[in-house]
């Protein structure tokens, strides 16, 4: 069915109404061209910054083009979902107390691939019921998509110098969300950039990860170091990631942007299972059972309990000296994974020096 160009605007506004009925918080549409946004890419990865990221570096170049994923894509319909949590114990204070775990305020909640790939599934859904069937696909973090570069042309905002996107009315604490379609409705407009002089996330990064404005070496990332890498934490960072034991929020909560940080729509999003306000000891204690019983449901659970104690065995050897703590690694010493073993022992070597001393 070809619609012709009154057609597709009336489909265009109709699709912004619907997607904010759905619940997302905004949403635009952008074209398929991404040139510098792929040689930007290409530069990254040439460089070496995504570390053991290897998927990557598959369908590198497709990345930025969207055809190449989805036959057919003429447009990418982008969302944005808010998720602040509200009730969450302050994020500085949580910082600032190296006994407590600090877990990225997105994993707090619920996990929200699925949340947004059935809002999105949705959206589709009503579009065919207006327009008949269509090409489409969704995508939440699920395929080789350039969702920053896209949100940005849909005029959702513009990437920081952290290379997180910003909205002048909302920050940056949002999850991105794409439709790949093949329909070729009117595209919206880029916002500006508005970090101007300001680059107070760089220093803010605790292990130096933004290594210029707008350029992010992920191996020193601590979401990295925490979320995606499967092997040992280099031993020179350990100490740097205090008590950061999933994630890191540290260039955001730095930016002044994210005063504007919005109210989640759902409720999903704010902090399951004390999350927010548990100790180091007590989440090093969780067994595999209530660490598979506890996380379903929560973007966390996909790094498996070995990781989830090896991050935590970091945060326990950067906190202050205890006899419990002592006794909480311990307890671990003989863990049957070598790498939970590894870090445990560095973290009571850490100890055993501070002891000495």
């Amino acid at each position: 069915m070809e619609l012709s160009t009154a057609e597709l605007e009336t489909l265009a506004q109709d699709i912004r109404r619907l997607a904010l009925e759905l619940g997302f918080d905004a949403v635009g549409i952008a074209g398929i061209d991404l040139p510098d946004d792929e040689a930007r890419l290409m530069a990254w990865l040439d460089a070496g910054f995504a570390g053991e990221m290897h998927y990557m570096g598959r369908f590198n170049r497709s990345r930025a083009r969207p055809a190449d994923i989805k036959p057919g894509t003429l447009r990418v319909i982008s969302i944005r979902s808010d998720y602040w949590p509200t009730e969450a114990r302050d994020a500085e204070a949580t910082l600032a107390d190296p006994q407590s775990a600090y877990i990225s305020r997105y994993a707090l909640g619920r996990d929200y691939h699925r949340l947004l790939r059935n809002r999105l599934q949705n959206l589709a859904d009503a579009i065919e019921a207006r327009i008949g069937p269509f090409g489409h696909r969704v995508f939440v973090d699920t395929g080789p998509v350039m969702e920053k570069p896209l949100a940005r042309n849909a005029g959702l905002g513009w990437i920081g110098k952290h290379t997180n996107l910003i909205h002048p009315k909302a920050g940056s604490f949002f999850f991105l969300g794409e439709l790949y379609v093949a329909l070729p409705l009117p595209i919206d407009q880029p916002t500006g950039e508005h970090c101007g002089s300001c680059s107070a996330c760089l220093p803010a990064c605790p292990t130096g990860a933004i290594v210029a404005p707008y350029q992010l070496d992920a191996r020193r990332c601590i979401s990295y170091l925490t979320i995606e890498l499967e092997g040992s934490i280099p031993e020179d960072l350990r100490p740097l990631m205090g008590n950061r034991i999933y994630g890191c929020d540290d260039c955001q909560l730095i930016c002044p942007w994210n005063k504007f940080a919005r109210i989640p729509s759902s409720d999903a999003y704010q902090p399951r299972h004390r999350l927010d306000a548990s100790t180091l000891i007590e989440l090093f204690a969780w067994t595999a059972e209530e660490f598979d019983e506890r996380l379903r449901g929560s973007a966390i659970r996909r790094i498996g309990h070995d990781r989830w104690l090896r991050n935590i065995a970091v945060a326990l050897g950067n906190a202050p000296t205890s006899e419990a703590l002592v006794e909480a690694l311990t307890a671990r010493a003989a863990h049957p994974s070598a790498l939970v073993r590894e870090h445990v022992q560095w973290a009571l070597a850490r100890h055993s020096e501070s002891v000495s001393r």
